[in-house]
């Protein structure tokens, strides 16, 4: 535990990235792997991992995203684009590979269907949106903690024009939106913001025990 808290000490927001070095493939899918293990609210990730790795197209979404220079010089760029809405398929493809995964017959799982089904179709279109992104956030906090654990540099990023994410990245059409970025790579040593004291609250001022 404590080279884990060492490790989120170590990370930051890394403003400028060393565009010469790469995330090697192995870090790359174990990052991504860990991403994937995410807790999510039913266990039913409604979301998609995209990893951009083309130069070309990654400097053509950098002016939807403010010419923030990491989108082109960090290693590769990570989007997490929820699901824009969705249906009843959302829980039945879960329980489909929850019967297929863990060999229960479908029969026995309706009931868990029915309840799940009775919480998240009645939602609002709008409020399905917010529930999906707000999982992908789950998924954000993993990938920056095992990014931390592998010593890979990271800046989470919202600032950006998902309209125009979503329209260059054909996400639209798919039914996802992209809801955060996050630029992975290795941070270059004339990033000054390395060298800054985290600030955080006191444990007094964030924490309370009832």
């Amino acid at each position: 535990m404590n080279s884990y808290i060492e490790n989120l000490n170590w990370r930051y927001a890394t403003k400028k990235f060393d565009a010469s070095k790469k995330v090697s493939q192995k870090d790359l899918e174990n990052l991504l792997e860990a991403t994937s293990l995410s807790a999510s609210s039913y266990g039913l990730q409604p979301y998609e991992i995209l990893v951009v790795e083309d130069a070309v197209l990654r400097s053509k979404l950098q002016p939807a995203a403010w010419g923030q220079s990491q989108i082109t010089e960090a290693s590769h760029l990570i989007v997490l684009a929820n699901q824009s809405t969705f249906g009843e398929e959302l829980v039945d493809n879960y329980l489909d590979n929850v019967s297929e995964t863990r060999g229960i017959p479908s029969n026995d799982l309706e009931g868990y269907s029915d309840f799940m089904k009775s919480k998240l179709m009645p939602l609002s279109e709008s409020a399905k949106a917010t529930w999906t992104a707000r999982q992908t956030y789950i998924a954000l906090g993993n990938l920056l903690s095992a990014a931390a654990d592998l010593k890979i540099d990271t800046c989470p990023m919202e600032g950006f024009d998902s309209a125009q994410f979503n329209e260059m990245l054909g996400l639209s059409k798919k039914g996802l939106n992209a809801a955060v970025l996050v630029a992975i790579g290795y941070r270059s040593e004339e990033d000054k913001t390395q060298h800054y004291k985290k600030v955080r609250k006191t444990k007094e001022n964030l924490i309370t025990y009832i």
